[in-house]
């Protein structure tokens, strides 16, 4: 996730986040793999501090300070939105993009900024839509 985030030129800092469906191959102490907000500052000390590898996770990024009632939990593992062909959306309302850490083996980005997307694709030449643009 600290790859992710410096290629993107996004600062985990400037947002508080909801983590959910999280998996990773440890827990490091003071951090649970239940689903929870945190905010951007301790995301950032996390990712920096500990080399935590998420294999199913989803980072949904809010403006610093919101909170809001989570009533569907974003998931990675089984979402057929990623799949259906449909532009995929932030799962979280409220959410202004998402990071996924999918089975290990690739990062689904949804909704990021376009600075951050053109970072991480300039970085990362395989990188590929979800769907194509309809015209």
């Amino acid at each position: 996730m600290s790859d992710v985030l410096e290629t993107a030129g996004i600062m985990a800092q400037d947002y508080d986040w909801y983590v959910s469906d999280i998996d990773t191959n440890y827990t490091p102490d003071g951090f649970s793999p239940e689903d929870q907000w945190i905010r951007g500052e301790e995301l950032a000390s996390l990712v920096q501090d500990h080399k935590l590898q998420f294999n199913w996770a989803v980072f949904s990024a809010v403006p610093k300070g919101f909170r809001s009632t989570v009533s569907a939990v974003p998931y990675a593992d089984g979402n057929p939105d990623y799949w259906n062909g449909k532009n995929a959306m932030p799962q979280l309302d409220g959410a202004l993009f998402e990071i996924v850490c999918w089975d290990s083996s690739a990062t689904i980005l949804i909704n990021l900024p376009a600075e951050a997307q053109s970072r991480f694709i300039a970085a990362y030449s395989d990188t590929r839509p979800l769907s194509k643009a309809r015209g």
